[in-house]
């Protein structure tokens, strides 16, 4: 980037209005006020993930264009605050999540965000993992998609293998450092 690129992107620190995978699109809402800031799905994207949960606070750079202000880089991501963790806790259990491994390497086999759950398989293994809706809305996301690359973290609960994590392939690494 260069330095006139960064004169003209704003650091903005707010959260996320709505962001719809589908459509490829959402917006994010300043701290400080003013119009709606477009989020393009590339953008998420360049930062390594396909979705991110409303409310998520995020830390943004900005420009703005003949159609508004646009997200040019994503610069962080947190989890919005005081998601009811009663229906994932319900059903995974808090003692399982409190026993949650390392991270693992694992690819979506599908995720329906309407069914609320999916399923992902760890690289080298042929079982599914079960991942609520509850528990990606707890890790900052919205969706997955089919093939998409991810890390999670796993138990052994009642009804099988399931995630207590769920981390973008490329945010895991960021994590680690």
């Amino acid at each position: 980037m260069s330095e006139e690129d960064n004169k003209m992107h704003q650091p903005v620190t707010g959260h996320v209005k709505w962001f719809d995978p589908g459509k490829g699109f959402g917006f994010v809402v300043a701290d400080d006020g003013g119009p709606d800031i477009l989020l393009h799905a590339n953008v998420l994207r360049n930062f390594g993930q396909s979705s991110v949960a409303d409310q998520a606070r995020i830390e943004i750079l900005v420009q703005e264009t003949d159609r508004g202000m646009q997200t040019v880089e994503i610069l962080s991501i947190t989890p919005p605050a005081g998601i009811a963790h009663d229906d994932a806790d319900s059903f995974v259990g808090q003692d399982v999540i409190d026993e949650s491994g390392e991270l693992e390497p694992a690819r979506v086999k599908w995720f329906d965000k309407a069914k609320g759950f999916g399923f992902a398989n760890v690289f080298g293994s042929p079982e599914d993992v079960f991942i609520h809706v509850e528990i990606l809305h707890r890790s900052g996301l919205a969706d997955l998609q089919p093939g998409e690359a991810i890390s999670i973290r796993v138990a052994d609960g009642e009804r099988g293998r399931m995630a207590t994590q769920v981390l973008s392939w490329d945010s895991s690494f960021r994590t680690q450092s």
